[in-house]
This record gives C-alpha cells, structure tokens and sequence, in this order.
C-alpha cells in the first residue's frame, strides 16, 4: 500500500478531488444569480471538461512535435491517445454545456458562435482520426498526421478564444458579455471550481494513459 501511495499519489489525488468537486459542486451554497440560479453549479463539470480537453490536445500536439524529430514510435501513440482523450473530453464539454444552455438559453443548441466553433474544433480532430486511419503505411501515417495535429491545435485557438469575442456570442466573456469573474464567481464556487478543474484533467491524463499503456503493448506485439 505504501508504494502504491508513492508511486500512484497523484491518482489519489485525481479520485479524492472529483469526490469532493461533486459533493461540493452539489451541495456547497451558491450565488443566487438572475436567469441562472441554481443551473450555476454546471460551473464546474462544463467550464472544466473544456479545459481538461484543451491540456489534453496540447500534451497531444507536444509529442506530435517530438514524433517529428525523433521518429519515435512511442511519442505518436502518446499524441494519438492524448488526442482521442481530448476528443472525449471535448463531447462531454458540449453536451454538458448543452444541458446548461437549455435551462438558462431556452434551448441547447441555438447557433451561439462559441458552440459552432467548439464543434469545428471537434471536427477537424475527428478529421486527424480518419486520416490516421485512411493510410496505410505506418511511417507515412505517423508523420503526417503528426503534422495535421500540430495544424488542428492551432486552428482551435482562435476557434475558441478570438473569434467567438469578435462577434456577439452569449457566452460569458464573448461578444461584450462579461465574465464569471466580473459578476460573481463567488468564494464557494472558487472553492470548487480551480480543483474541479485540476481533477478532471487528471481524469483524463488517467484514462490516456490506461490506453497508452495498452496500445505500446499491441505495438511490442506485432513487432515481435
């Protein structure tokens, strides 16, 4: 048990923080704003999910850069995994928004520019899957879908965080509309919300890194 707690800390930390960012998420006392009320508490499973997403692709774009320079195998499977987990992440970043906008939007999709580029961002990751499968050779498919990754991370910055502010977006802090922290991300939402953040991506990490393990596995394998 002792080695365990060494070597595997962080996944204790990982379970320990999710418990508590849904007892608290649930059940901490909120600020009672207009419109919102109680829905607020979405807070800290939606906003979260986009930033585990997010750390994910950039863990995934980073060893995509590393793949190029070595032409190591092992860096393209962490890229990929990272990848797919940032994907997964990014779904449930929508739908939970979804739930959210239908409460406090009156609908759960109604073309809000953030929304549509969450899911072109979504999309073209979904494109550097097909391409990884739509090629046969298995150099040819690392460094080019490598390159695709470093282009896809890229696109999905101003996707998500310049263009959605050029234009007249409901989300907070786009399209003139303020952010949580000009109205009220009070102290108990802070008290959740920074560590929910921290334990989802850690969630993720996990999960990726379950997949890796699996996937350097089959690669050893197949090379035997």
């Amino acid at each position: 048990m002792g080695y365990l707690l060494k070597t595997d800390w962080w996944k204790w930390l990982c379970v320990a923080l999710l418990a508590y960012t849904i007892i608290g998420g649930l059940l901490l006392p909120v600020p009672e704003l207009p419109i919102l009320n109680e829905t607020i508490r979405a807070l800290h499973f939606h906003v979260p999910m986009w930033f585990g997403m997010i750390l994910l692709f950039l863990g995934s774009v980073i060893h995509a850069v590393k793949h190029l320079r070595t032409g190591e195998v092992k860096y393209d499977i962490y890229s990929s995994q990272l990848a797919n987990m940032g994907i997964a992440f990014g779904v449930l970043g929508i739908v939970t928004g979804m739930i959210w906008a239908n409460y406090t939007w009156g609908e759960p999709w109604s073309n809000d520019p953030k929304q549509n580029a969450s899911a072109i961002s979504l999309l073209i990751y979904l494109a550097y899957f097909v391409l990884r499968g739509s090629i046969q050779d298995e150099q040819q498919r690392n460094r080019i879908s490598a390159v695709f990754n470093i282009f896809a991370f890229f696109l999905m910055i101003p996707l998500l965080f310049i263009l959605p502010r050029m234009s007249d977006s409901l989300h907070p802090g786009n399209g003139g509309n303020p952010g949580f922290n000009a109205y009220d991300l009070d102290s108990n939402l802070r008290k959740v919300f920074y560590l929910a953040v921290f334990g989802w991506t850690l969630l993720g990490y996990w999960i990726a890194t379950i997949a890796i393990r699996l996937s350097i596995t089959k690669q050893k394998l197949e090379d035997a």
